[in-house]
């Protein structure tokens, strides 16, 4: 254990009573690749103090909807602990085996970054904080020691935790919120709610590096490309949906309601199902004219143009078959319970009744209120 970073929490104990609580004999470790350094000595971990064979998975994670409980039953495994997400997957849905979220909580300087937020904004300011899940606790201790002289909330986008963000998945917030502050490294998950809420100025504190700085998108530039990409699909005679096959990342209620809507209006399609989904790949079905991919939508908003051919999410697909009209404001809503319409995962038309029917859930038409 002294091999860890002090300020990462594995929590090592709790990890070693819950596989022995549940008499595991081959446990699969899974975490994404900043993670993968501290592989082996997890594993030694495992593997000492619990009696059971630990296995690192080594593929690719992106985030918590790649939880690949399909891979860790294919190697003989009866537990799998899934490090750096959060609970997006259900632990009672990984049928035959058991399952242990391990958030790793990063320990900060919490204190340098209320200095800089009261550096920067003046008292009274509305500011909206918001983080990964490794970030969530410090968040929340920062935006306690601000509270008494500035606005602050933690907006909510359930299923994930007040102030947690996905790259796929962020609250809408109210008009006069003064600023957005994302802790953490790097733009991805803070892109997904300048993207939702484009009125807003955007900032951002790297945990690491301690650099405090204003960040900018193209809204405008990302808004013409996706359009021109669904005008183009909205005529296509043969169309392709993809269902992304990394760990849990594919919705099969999302490709059903696909394949209904173009059967309706009279498209012929292909399924395909891929793990990763690169240019080169699809350019071997010439015949297809247009794809919608249910894996990722960041992948057709960040990096549609890079394709031959229009590659849709699922919801410019629902635009492209005149199922809904364009949303000025893009819905960042893919895992949100209280979403747009049935081209989401979590949308009510795909929860299952009692008797085990799903219900008929007419697609809403306007955006979902203010957070989630």
């Amino acid at each position: 254990v002294g091999r860890l970073p002090r300020n990462y929490n594995f929590e090592v104990y709790k990890t070693v009573w819950r596989i022995r609580q549940a008499q595991a004999r081959r446990v699969a470790l899974q975490m994404p690749e900043g993670l993968l350094m501290f592989a082996c000595t997890l594993a030694d971990i495992v593997e000492r103090f619990t009696g059971a064979e630990a296995v690192v998975m080594g593929d690719v994670t992106y985030g918590a909807c790649c939880v690949d409980d399909f891979t860790a039953r294919a190697l003989g495994a009866d537990f799998l602990v899934h490090y750096g997400h959060s609970c997006l997957i259900p632990i009672d849905s990984t049928r035959g085996l058991k399952m242990l979220y391990v958030f790793v909580d990063i320990k900060i300087d919490t204190a340098h970054l209320i200095q800089t937020l009261r550096f920067n904004f003046p008292a009274g300011a509305k500011l909206a904080l918001v983080s990964t899940v490794q970030f969530v606790s410090a968040l929340q201790a920062a935006s306690r020691e601000l509270q008494p002289d500035y606005h602050i909330w933690t907006p909510q986008c359930k299923p994930l935790s007040p102030g947690e963000l996905l790259g796929c998945t962020s609250p809408r917030l109210a008009q006069e919120t003064d600023a957005i502050v994302y802790l953490g490294d790097g733009r991805f998950h803070l892109e997904s709610i300048m993207i939702a809420n484009p009125g807003v100025p955007a900032y951002r504190y790297d945990p690491y590096s301690k650099a405090f700085s204003q960040e900018l998108y193209d809204h405008q530039r990302m808004q013409e490309s996706r359009k021109a990409a669904i005008r183009q699909a909205a005529g296509a005679r043969k169309w392709g949906l993809i269902l992304g096959t990394l760990g849990r990342q594919g919705s099969p209620a999302i490709l059903q309601h696909l394949e209904s809507s173009l059967q309706a209006a009279g498209r012929p399609y292909t399924r395909l199902l891929l793990s990763e989904i690169f240019p080169s790949k699809l350019q071997l079905f010439p015949d297809v004219e247009a794809w919608v991919q249910v894996a990722c939508p960041r992948l057709s908003i960040d990096w549609g143009a890079a394709f031959e051919k229009p590659l849709l999410t699922p919801y410019e697909a629902a635009v492209a078959l005149q199922q809904i009209q364009w949303q000025e404001i893009y819905p960042m809503d893919f895992y949100a319970g209280l979403s747009l319409g049935p081209w989401t995962v979590n949308h009510p038309s795909h929860q299952p009744q009692k008797g085990g029917r799903t219900k008929e859930v007419s697609p809403r038409l306007s955006p979902p209120p203010m957070s989630c």
